[in-house]
């Protein structure tokens, strides 16, 4: 799962994909001789969540395949980062592939990706914001290829345990903080999630805050308001009711989640195929975060449809994209993975066919998108670390940290 945590090391290829030269305007002419055949061949990566992922995809490729007379090959990546920046700098990379969102702007600034959304007539299917984390100089490199939200999750079982009821379900911080120390106790911690700012992420928004100004040309995280949805994370973490999911033995928030160790954790919509796989009996509710001082925020999650610049078939490759990327496809991976569909016709059926994602959904209509900064992923990688240590750190050395590193990389990007 890509979006379950950013805390591992991302392998970062902005300067190897630099290197290669790589440009649209590589071999045009051999692409448009091989891209006018009759029949292609054409080769997709992809980083899957699981075999249900997987299976959905390679059938979904199957089904184009009997429409279209063209052969497609699926391949799922062991590690997606390095394996694009080895094809990238090999020039055989593979004709459609998953782009990451804090990895795009490192292909898009290389020259790898095909700008091909100019050509998608009903782009605006897609909602603004996740466009725009796929927009690089002004021009739709890709299609969002899904979408996904945070929410709170709850262990309805250790809820009730506790005396509470549906009217105690938090919605400001103070609630929070008070269900949060009802639950905590006999091994239970009330709340559970990830030490990154993909998590923690949402107070800072609920505060009033973000880490860029809208454009993504400034960096904004020295703020009084980021600092205060710190503030309100740390003293949850002084009181032990909100504890990382390493400090409970797992992995990410599901896991603590499922085994009992958590009654609640900040979650995106991945979490209904993981709980139904692992923990199938463990009972739990899904409901909107809580509204902070500046009111709602969540955050919002997606990975692309790239082409390849270098492809020898990007007309036939971007056919294949739109065949992927329909409404009717997005709703039949939806059912297969968990995944909310990009689309906002299709995200509408959706939301009738599974209501117990109201929350997922509800919250995408103020939902914060990634930043998208060519070699920012070092700068978010070490301010995940520096969060690491937000118990016993003020976070505005934290912050002041994330302001400088950030806008260090925004020089370079000049």
């Amino acid at each position: 799962m890509t979006t379950r945590t950013a805390a591992a090391a991302l392998v970062t290829c902005a300067a190897l994909l630099a290197a290669t030269g790589c440009s649209s305007s590589f071999g045009d002419s051999e692409k448009t001789k091989q891209d006018t055949a009759a029949k292609q061949h054409l080769t997709v990566l992809i980083a899957t969540s699981g075999d249900a992922e997987t299976k959905a995809v390679k059938d979904a490729a199957a089904a184009y395949q009997k429409e279209s007379g063209n052969t497609v090959t699926v391949d799922v990546a062991k590690d997606m980062n390095q394996q694009l920046a080895q094809a990238f700098a090999g020039h055989k990379p593979p004709d459609v592939f998953y782009v990451n969102s804090d990895q795009f702007a490192n292909y898009a600034k290389a020259g790898s990706l095909y700008a091909y959304g100019a050509g998608i007539k009903d782009a605006d299917d897609f909602s603004a914001q996740l466009r725009a984390s796929f927009t690089y100089d002004g021009k739709l490199m890709c299609l969002p290829k899904d979408s996904s939200t945070l929410a709170l999750a709850i262990n309805t079982d250790l809820w009730r345990k506790a005396g509470l009821t549906d009217r105690d379900y938090p919605t400001t911080w103070a609630g929070l903080k008070r269900v949060a120390g009802k639950l905590t106790g006999g091994g239970v911690t009330g709340l559970v999630t990830t030490n990154e700012y993909q998590r923690l992420g949402v107070f800072m928004k609920q505060a009033g805050g973000w880490v860029t100004d809208a454009p993504q040309t400034k960096m904004t995280a020295d703020s009084a308001q980021n600092a205060q949805g710190l503030d309100f994370v740390r003293s949850l973490l002084g009181s032990g009711d909100l504890k990382y999911a390493q400090q409970v033995d797992t992995s990410w928030g599901g896991e603590a989640l499922g085994k009992g160790k958590a009654a609640m954790t900040i979650e995106g919509n991945w979490l209904t195929g993981a709980m139904k796989l692992d923990y199938p009996d463990v009972k739990y509710k899904m409901v909107e975060l809580p509204a902070g001082p500046a009111g709602k925020g969540t955050l919002a999650f997606s990975t692309c449809w790239g082409v390849a610049a270098e492809s020898a078939h990007r007309t036939a490759a971007v056919d294949l994209v739109k065949y992927l990327s329909s409404a009717g496809q997005q709703l039949k991976f939806a059912d297969a993975f968990g995944v909310m569909p990009s689309r906002t016709s299709a995200l509408t059926t959706y939301a009738q066919q599974e209501p117990d994602a109201k929350a997922w959904v509800d919250s995408a209509a103020y939902a914060q998108g990634p930043v998208t900064i060519a070699g920012f992923d070092k700068v978010l990688g070490q301010f995940n670390t520096d969060l690491q240590t937000l118990r016993t750190t003020d976070p505005k050395t934290i912050l002041a940290a994330l302001q400088r590193n950030g806008e260090q990389a925004l020089a370079k990007g000049d």
